[in-house]
Order: C-alpha cells, then sequence, then structure tokens
C-alpha cells in the first residue's frame, strides 16, 4: 500500500497540474449580487473587518483551509502559506495530521507555530479514523504536535471511496463524534472537503456538540476528480467523470446549515474565488470564508508571492463592504443588499 507521505505528495502535484475542479457550474455565488450604495456613508480607511475566533484575534474573517502536510515540499508550502497568514491576520488550517500520529519524523511538516505566533491554527484528522483506530488520545495528540487551538474531523466519503486505499466504513461516526467532543477540553470542528454538509447535517452535527463547522462545499476541488488521477483501475477513472458534478454548491450549504444553528461558528469554503464571494458567504450567513487551492500556487512559489495573494483578496472584502456601505462585519452579516440574481 502507498504511503501517507507518497499519497500527500501526489495530491500537490495533481492538484497543480491537473484540472481537478467540480464541474456544479461554480458555489452558487454566481446567483447572487449586491445592490450598490451610492452614498455608503462610511470612510473606507475605517471599515472594521476584526473577530475574535478560538480565543485569537483576526484581523479579517478569513482562513487558508486545510491542504497539506507530510512531505517536504509540503513543509514548506506550509510555513509559506503560514507566514502570509501570520502577516495578514487570517486563521490557517493545516492538512490531515494523519501522517505525522504514523512517522513522528514528518512532525515537522506540520509545525508552523513559529512563525505564525499569533493567529487560530487548526489541525486536521480524518473523521473516518474514528473508525479505524483512532480515539480520543490520537485526536489530543494530532492537536498538540501541530500547536493548534483546535481540530477539525473532515468527512471525505466520496473520495475515500474512489481512493486505491481508501477507508469506507462511516457507520457510526456521529455517535464517535459526540463522545469526542465530550471528552475532549479542544474544540471540535467537523469539514466537508468539497462536497459539502446540508442542512440537515449540520443539525446533527451542532446537537452533537461540535464547536464550529465548515460546510466546504462544490465548486472548488473535487476530490473524487483528484483521485481519478492516481487510480491505476480504468473502471474507477470513468466512474469518476460520472461524479465530477456531484455535491451540493457553497452558498446552498450556508444559507442552510445557518437556518439550523444559528449560533454556531460557521465557516463557507468549497470555491472561494474572491474576497466578493467570501463577502457574500459572510452575507448569507457564515463567520468566516475559507480559501484552499486558489492559494496553493502562491504558497508553492514565496511568503510574499502567498501575502500578496491574502492581500487581494481582503481589497475585495473590504470594497464590496465599502459598496454597500457595511463599516463592520455585523453589517455585513445582517445585509439586505445581497439579492438573487434571479
Amino acid at each position: 500500500m502507498m504511503s501517507t507521505e507518497k499519497r500527500k505528495l501526489e495530491h500537490i502535484r495533481i492538484c497543480l497540474e491537473e484540472d481537478v475542479g467540480s464541474r456544479t457550474g461554480g458555489a452558487g455565488f454566481d446567483s447572487y449580487r449586491f445592490r450598490h450604495n451610492a452614498l455608503p456613508e462610511i470612510d473606507f480607511a475605517e471599515i472594521d473587518t476584526s473577530l475574535r475566533w478560538l480565543g485569537r484575534s483576526m484581523r479579517a474573517p478569513l482562513l487558508i483551509s486545510s491542504m497539506t502536510g507530510g512531505t517536504e515540499e509540503a513543509w514548506a508550502i506550509n510555513r509559506n502559506l503560514a507566514e502570509a497568514a501570520e502577516s495578514r491576520g487570517w486563521a490557517m488550517g493545516i492538512g490531515s495530521v494523519r501522517a505525522a500520529i504514523e512517522r513522528p519524523e514528518l512532525v515537522r511538516t506540520f509545525r508552523v507555530r513559529d512563525v505564525a505566533p499569533s493567529i487560530p491554527i487548526v489541525a486536521n484528522l480524518g473523521a473516518v479514523q474514528l473508525n479505524y483506530g483512532y480515539g480520543a488520545a490520537e485526536c489530543r495528540r494530532a492537536a498538540e504536535l501541530a500547536e493548534a487551538d483546535a481540530l477539525v474531523l473532515h468527512l471525505n466519503g466520496m473520495q475515500e471511496l474512489f481512493q486505491p486505499e481508501g477507508n469506507t466504513n462511516f457507520k457510526g461516526l456521529l455517535h464517535q463524534i459526540e463522545a469526542l467532543c465530550a471528552q475532549l477540553s479542544i474544540p471540535i470542528g467537523v469539514k466537508e472537503v468539497g462536497w459539502g454538509i446540508d442542512g440537515e447535517t449540520a443539525k446533527r452535527l451542532a446537537d452533537a456538540g461540535v464547536s464550529f463547522l465548515d460546510v466546504a462545499g462544490a465548486g472548488g476541488t473535487s476530490w473524487s476528480q483528484v483521485e481519478k488521477y492516481r487510480t491505476g483501475d480504468p473502471s474507477r477513472k470513468m466512474a469518476a467523470e460520472a461524479f465530477a458534478d456531484w455535491g451540493i454548491p457553497t452558498a446552498v450549504c450556508v444559507t442552510e446549515a445557518r437556518a439550523v444553528a444559528p449560533n454556531l461558528p460557521l465557516i463557507a469554503s468549497g470555491g472561494l474565488a474572491t474576497g466578493v464571494d467570501a463577502a457574500k458567504s459572510i452575507a448569507l450567513g457564515a463567520d468566516i470564508a475559507g480559501f484552499g487551492r486558489s492559494l496553493l500556487g502562491a504558497g508553492v512559489k514565496s511568503a510574499e508571492e502567498a501575502a500578496a495573494r491574502l492581500e487581494r483578496i481582503e481589497f475585495e472584502l473590504r470594497a464590496a463592504m465599502f459598496g454597500i456601505g457595511a463599516g463592520k462585519l455585523a453589517e455585513l452579516r445582517g445585509t439586505s443588499r445581497l439579492v438573487s440574481r434571479n
């Protein structure tokens, strides 16, 4: 069986070089537009996008989504992204820490706290590992190894199904997630990886006691498409094509999740490309907007390149707020100026 380390390296290469975008027709944000306010009555310089999350201050409601770790290449990418996140006041997600639990020599590829001392850092593990020998001790260890403020468990059933070495026993995970939330003192969140969390599932997870949700909807990376490029099975390659448009668009996930969990911290990720998308997601009910593969190329190049990309997204977010006359995040979240295009 292929090592986790080699698999992570393949994932990076495929995400950078191949067409692995979802074919759902986007993340759903194109269905909405902001109504321009010609008289915003605010000073652009005074727009406040700051917030606190996981006990730490952020200068913008923006997150670098969990992507990678476990290889030397991933270590360099993570450090570049973490330096950029620290310089701009974003939160930072780390890729699945399972590789470091399996092979302690890989721990350093996940550690970025030395270059990102003040921002929220979120460690990451596959929820399905709870059915393959992982428990509270391993989850606690994952957060400690990454020097993280929280742990997010990712739900990636369709990826595991198409992955040659995938784990597909997702039975009874809700009960295990609930038990884990009760056992551990660190915040436990749950995220999808690009097919979305609908309202019904969001309600079950909220009732189970999770500390936050990342809906990670369709519209960005399709991991069945990624795994298509890894499998040597022609039948699985063809089957992956049949699922290229699978999933719930991110905008739909946000509205459904917020409706059933009005007070739960909510992250919108999956196919966000601009700060305007971030603004729309917050107007729909999200607290934080997450960006993943769209930042990967910049993260490969340098911390400076990544920081420039983050700065542009921030400007677009603030410009959208200025354009509707929202001087703070609470005003963006409660705006009546986001309207359907239909």
